[in-house]
């Protein structure tokens, strides 16, 4: 049973280990926690069932996905309390982990498969339902083999964001006393902080150098714009991931927005604005009447910096690939070998419980039964030839394969995941494959949706489900039970959001007035459509991208977490630095090293309250969006005054986070 008269976190949780040293996790493998029980399973299926709800209605009708994560934690933890249970701390992981699948299957669905409504392509309940259980099953799946490499042999190396903030959640909750009071101080603070930006607009929710006269020549003038968003949980969030990798993210999008936009604008009395935007498969109609309008810091990031940034997702994703080769290929040793019979129990009892995962001759058999579902769901409900219906399938299974390690990856450094990027990615690739093998029109707009659907899903799964594997290793849960849920969790998810999906395209639809926002969703289909009934992709910029990565890689930066920094925008990449520079601040004022690790596991768990409060407030906030409860002061909200407050509570909130770190005091 877990000890109650420790309840902490080892002070090696989140750093590098010395050599020879070992993680040992709250509850120790020689223990036997609860996990799996009745109480665990039934609220793990309730939260599953009602956040992908939650998570389909907002992120559709208000154009909103929040992360399921966090407040299933908070739940979870607050019903063991009111209900007086005890040692539930294994049991709370694997609530928060089959809740948690709600969060991922819903954003995979969502960013592709309601372009089948816009595209005017019919989808049944089983075609939305299959599509986001086998991308469900495919992302646990093909994860579980890299689950070591990730939790433990990278142990220190990756911040985690999100899964320092959930786990900090369930170790205080279990904890109690003054840690847990930090928490709920900080998640009070950081919530009312993101409700007030969100649901009155006291302040806006980022500023930018447009604030004064001179930012707006310079913007108007020379395409240079520099934005901050000013949410609570963002600036935890950079707290969190540190100082090293929030530099190299913000210096993707510095090169973008400092760079590649203002050289590109500089151009724009000399470049044709109509081939331009006809080169760059543009479709917006304002962009069509007035192709000038293309000229602007926003645009230009979005139709050339973010696929640049794709390119350099896309290739960082296969230098990853190479170099895991080696992990891949034990992984796949190690399936071949138990499938013919040769490892087996004896090798598995060995496994301490805190490393014991399915066993692979059980994953391998899994993922063959699941592939030829894939297929079988391809070829009789899509598709009609063989041809088609195994390319489909290998579209799928190859880039699902490849992009899964970008996805925990993207996770593991900055807590986001860009799989909308990959997936547009994959929506391109696999329109070019279909048509390459004779499919176009209505029929191959189709097969390429539902396949983005599975693949997006996929990868979705993946960066989620790290997550949760991540918890469970730093609090000492058995990965095998937590891997064998998380099924449940895909299957109930799946089921809801398709359920979802279809009462909303009937009750609302997805084009015409009052219609469904679903922003992604439409950005697929207006980067599909012109592919299958031809059109302009731009492979060009792919390419620089992919080119970029490469050089990055060779000089020993990061590519991925740069090419991150150049596809998300700037606003939500400069707070990280912020958030770094208050951690390596706090951790660095004093001679005693002792009390710099306690001022920042301080800072930590303040952090964790930021993001906690945020997400939590986000869910309230979207939620009174969609009843149209409207108390937003939209005139105000819109106004210079209103930026300037914002900076000023910003810079607030940031002197706020840095004296209640610096008042910790390290352990007699």
């Amino acid at each position: 049973m877990e000890q109650k008269n420790n309840i902490s976190l080892p002070e090696n949780a989140y750093r590098e280990l010395k050599p020879g040293e070992t993680y040992t996790p709250l509850m120790p493998a020689s223990t036997s926690p609860r996990e799996v029980t009745p109480y665990s399973v039934i609220m793990g299926v309730a939260m599953a069932i009602l956040f992908s709800a939650a998570a389909a209605f907002l992120g559709l009708k208000v154009g909103q996905v929040f992360e399921a994560a966090i407040p299933i934690a908070i739940i979870a933890v607050g019903m063991g309390n009111v209900l007086g249970k005890k040692n539930m701390l294994g049991q709370n992981v694997i609530i928060q982990s089959i809740g948690a699948s709600s969060g991922v299957i819903v954003a995979g669905a969502i960013f592709t498969l309601p372009a089948l409504y816009i595209l005017g392509l019919d989808a049944a309940f089983w075609q939305v339902f299959l599509s986001s259980l086998f991308g469900g099953l495919l992302g646990i799946l093909l994860l579980i083999p890299f689950r070591k490499y990730f939790v433990k042999e990278m142990h220190g190396k990756y911040p985690f964001p999100e899964a320092t903030a959930t786990t900090e959640v369930l170790v205080s909750g279990e904890k109690g006393g003054n840690q847990a009071k930090l928490l709920a101080i900080s998640g009070l603070v950081g919530g009312l902080y993101d409700f007030a930006v969100g649901t009155f607009g006291l302040w806006t929710e980022s500023v930018s150098t447009r604030i004064c006269a001179w930012g707006s020549m310079v913007a108007d003038k020379f395409k240079v714009v520099f934005g901050l968003n000013t949410s609570a949980a963002v600036l935890g969030l950079g707290y969190i991931i540190g100082l090293k990798y929030a530099m190299i993210i913000t210096a993707g999008s510095c090169l973008v927005w400092f760079l590649i936009v203002p050289l590109v604008g500089s151009l724009a009395e000399s470049i044709d604005a109509a081939s331009l935007a006809s080169l760059l498969g543009i479709t917006r109609p304002d962009l069509l009447a007035d192709p000038q309008a293309l000229f602007t810091p926003e645009n230009l990031f979005a139709y050339i910096g973010k696929p640049i940034g794709i390119g350099g997702i896309a290739m960082a994703g296969i230098i990853g690939i190479v170099r895991q080769s080696k992990i891949i290929r034990q992984a796949i040793g190690l399936a071949v070998s138990e499938f013919g019979g040769k490892g087996g129990s004896q090798t598995a009892a060995s496994v301490e419980r805190t490393q014991r995962d399915l066993p692979m001759r059980r994953i391998l058999s899994f993922l063959i039964a699941t592939l030829v579902c894939v297929f079988v769901f391809f070829h009789f409900g899509l598709l009609d030839g063989w041809v088609q219906s195994i390319t489909a399938l290998l579209i799928v299974f190859v880039i699902a394969f490849l992009f899964t390690t970008v996805a925990a990856n993207a996770i593991a450094i900055v807590g986001t995941n860009p799989v909308s990027g990959m997936t547009l990615m994959t929506l391109i690739l696999a329109s070019l494959i279909l048509a390459s093998v004779g499919l176009s029109g209505t029929t191959g707009m189709t097969a390429a949706l539902v396949i983005g659907g599975v693949v997006c899903t996929a990868l979705s799964m993946a960066g989620g489900f790290i997550t949760d594997l991540k918890i469970g290793y730093w609090l000492g849960t058995t990965p095998r039970k937590q891997e064998t849920w998380k099924f449940l969790g895909t299957f109930v998810a799946a089921a809801t959001v398709a359920g979802v999906m279809i009462i909303l395209n009937k009750s609302y639809g997805f084009v015409g007035e009052g219609a469904l926002v679903a922003p992604q969703a439409n950005a697929m289909a207006a980067v599909i459509q012109p592919l299958m009934t031809g059109g302009q992709t731009p492979w060009m910029l792919y390419f620089c991208g992919a080119a970029l990565a490469l050089v990055l890689t060779s000089i020993g930066v990061p590519a991925l977490a740069f090419a991150l920094g150049m596809f998300i925008p700037m606003e939500l990449n400069a707070p990280l630095v912020v958030g770094g520079l208050i951690a390596w601040f706090v951790s660095n004022r004093s001679q005693d090293k002792a009390l710099n690790k306690a001022r920042f596991d301080r800072g930590t768990l303040i952090a964790s309250g930021f993001i906690a409060g945020g997400a939590l407030m986000g869910v309230v906030s979207a939620l009174l969006k969609f009843l149209e409860v409207d108390w937003y002061l939209s005139d105000w909200a819109s106004s210079n005054a209103a930026e300037w407050t914002g900076l000023a509570m910003y810079i607030a909130l940031a002197v706020y986070m840095i004296w209640h770190t610096m008042r910790a005091k390290k352990e007699a």
